[in-house]
């Protein structure tokens, strides 16, 4: 195989782009056709399944109008209440923009909310809070960083599984965290850390737009770069990759960097909500980004994914658990319907890649 196939099974993405083409010369002499065409085609899937997400969060208000009409005729409420959502999805978000780029890439981490607990811990300890808020977030941004680097370091040179290797360090970062603490909620002493929670930046919450800004720029990375597209080619065939010339070991490991840095800004904007830290924060938020992620249509096997589908995602949990909390039911019902929706999510996906592999075989056979 040369680098030049090998890049080309390497990327589908390119593949198929280049496949479009003629798609698009035919598009002028098809018209609606064409576009019907492509609609029904697997290039449209990112865009068909965030509609479908989409449709499933105006599901759920249209649920909320119809269970408590008495507060979504209140303008006001609806608007603090749609604020609400967005802070309570703000920190999941950004960690799951990692967990995306991990996932994409071939791998798992599921040591994030551990990650997340003990940056939080690190960066309110008393020694650290007397360097000011700069010290608070340099800290948590660095422990995230630097943790994320010892996952990589051990999957991409230790030769670890990555879910081995991340449930170690979920384990390991939960009992570092605890013993930093002593088991102990720490109180966040800087103004500036606890205002984050209730600033806005022209009308919208800080933590809002910091989720957004993250989002952006996961989206531009991921779709705009070449570390996007090696991404995306590690995850679909680490082989190819490697015989195109990309270091895979080193990406793999820029890949964990990533996901810590984004627990690193995940822990500091959960900390400014709780105006605390303790070594149980963020828990099970691993499950909840793995989760988020593969609804928004992030292949579990990695080589594909998107960064809108996997926050629309994120706000589908948000309003789920925000609608389960103003009509008074319990938390074990909202962990009931995240494992529905995440079994079902998964067979989708198990379907529509079968789907495929058989339509693509018989093409293949049908041109031999």
């Amino acid at each position: 195989m040369t680098a030049d196939e090998a890049t080309a099974t390497a990327v589908p993405g390119e593949a198929t782009a280049t496949a479009a083409a003629p798609g698009q010369t035919k598009q002028h002499g098809h018209g609606a056709g064409a576009n019907q065409s492509w609609w029904r085609s697997d290039a449209s899937d990112y865009a068909r399944r965030n509609l479908g997400l989409i449709g499933v969060l105006v599901a759920l208000v249209v649920i909320g109008i119809i269970t408590q009409p008495q507060l979504y005729s209140d303008a006001t409420w609806v608007k603090n209440n749609t604020f609400t959502i967005l802070q309570q999805a703000s920190a999941i978000g950004v960690v799951t923009v990692g967990m995306t780029f991990v996932i994409i890439g071939g791998g798992i981490d599921l040591s994030v909310g551990a990650i997340m607990a003990l940056a939080g811990v690190w960066a309110t300890t008393l020694a650290t809070q007397s360097y000011g808020a700069g010290g608070m977030i340099f800290t948590g941004l660095v422990v995230g960083l630097g943790v994320g680097l010892v996952n990589g370091v051990l999957i991409s040179y230790g030769r670890l599984v990555p879910f081995i290797a991340t449930l170690a360090m979920m384990v390991a970062a939960r009992g570092l965290a605890a013993e930093i603490s002593n088991k102990q909620t720490q109180v966040s002493t800087s103004q500036f850390i606890n205002d984050l929670a209730s600033a806005k930046l022209l009308g919208i919450p800080v933590l809002v737009v910091i989720l957004v800004a993250v989002g952006a720029l996961g989206w531009v990375l991921l779709n705009r770069t070449t570390f996007g597209r090696r991404t995306v080619a590690v995850g679909g065939n680490v082989e190819a990759a490697r015989l195109a010339g990309i270091n895979v070991k080193a990406h793999t490991l820029m890949l964990y960097a990533l996901s810590g840095l984004c627990c690193g800004i995940g822990a500091l904007m959960l900390t400014s909500q709780a105006t605390s830290a303790q070594a149980a924060m963020a828990n099970m938020y691993e499950l909840d980004a793995i989760a988020a992620a593969i609804i928004g249509g992030t292949l579990l096997s990695g080589g594909r994914g998107t960064i809108v589908g996997a926050l629309l995602g994120v706000l589908v949990f948000s309003t789920i658990t925000n609608l389960f909390s103003i009509n008074g039911l319990s938390t074990e019902s909202q962990n009931m319907i995240k494992g529905a929706i995440i079994v079902a999510a998964v067979l989708i996906q198990q379907f529509r890649f079968n789907a495929l592999t058989q339509f693509l075989s018989r093409n293949k056979a049908i041109r031999a």
